[in-house]
């Protein structure tokens, strides 16, 4: 029999807005929200597990959710007073899900023989870092890694902004100097793009295993990186200010090395 929770008290739901709300509790419980069949299936596509599914019934049916429910999920029909304290957006249909957390170590990416990788070093708005995953995605490149992280990737922000793209790209987190280590042992050529020392981004060979690194407007790169840089590149600009938005920054890289690549 399908448990229902008809009060927005209830000690559970307030346990989800908590998960909703703080990293603290997602780190601590291993786990985070999900809102809306796109995104859900997304998520179970990508290998995530779906603990427990909440759907209100006059939206969604339980025989929708069959493709997203597997021995390790629970099934929790909520009222529409409930559904509405835990949906942020209204195009949720019915359904929020919280889904298993995956490690997200460089150990665990698998890249291919001539691979591209997009390192953001220390992103912090969650618009920005859903831009860049939603560009990583298009481009259909092998990984993404945040190096030194301010946010934790399952900030809802994040993933409604990556309209879900948190769940199709292969993501690892880890420290610079880890990931310099990282890339150094697999013989990745690394571009910088900094001010610094730098050519045109188009005049580079991006046919070899190739890592794009790209740091905030603020700030730019650390010194790390530069020093382990095999090339430092800058995208020309033609207008008054000197930097652009750290995703429009990526998604040139990308497809500048896809397009070498003839987009195979």
């Amino acid at each position: 029999m399908i448990k229902k929770i008809d009060s927005p008290q209830n000690p559970f739901i307030k346990s989800i807005v908590q998960l909703q709300e703080k990293a603290r509790n997602r780190k601590q419980s291993n786990s985070f929200i999900i809102e809306g069949v796109r995104e859900i299936e997304l998520a179970t596509k990508g290998g995530y597990v779906m603990k427990t599914l909440l759907f209100y019934a006059d939206i969604i049916s339980e025989q929708s959710l069959k493709p997203f429910i597997t021995a390790e999920t629970e099934l929790i029909e909520i009222s529409k007073d409930v559904y509405q304290k835990l949906a942020y957006r209204d195009t949720t249909e019915g359904v929020i899900a919280i889904a298993q957390s995956k490690t997200l170590s460089l150990a665990d990416l698998k890249l291919s023989e001539n691979p591209i990788i997009l390192i953001a070093e220390a992103p912090e708005k969650p618009g920005n870092i859903g831009a860049i995953l939603r560009t990583a995605d298009a481009a259909n490149i092998d990984a993404v890694i945040i190096a030194n992280p301010r946010s934790d990737l399952y900030n809802p922000n994040i993933i409604r902004s990556s309209v879900g793209c948190v769940f199709t790209n292969q993501i690892a987190m880890a420290t610079t100097e880890e990931a310099i280590a990282f890339l150094k042992e697999r013989n990745i050529n690394i571009y910088c793009a900094t001010l610094q020392d730098s050519t045109s981004y188009h005049t580079r060979n991006y046919t070899e295993a190739t890592a794009f690194v790209v740091g905030t407007e603020a700030t730019g790169l650390t010194q790390q990186w530069r020093d382990a840089s095999t090339k430092n590149i800058i995208i020309p600009m033609s207008g008054v200010i000197d930097s652009m938005n750290v995703s429009v920054a990526a998604s040139i890289l990308l497809f500048e090395a896809k397009r070498q690549r003839d987009f195979k």
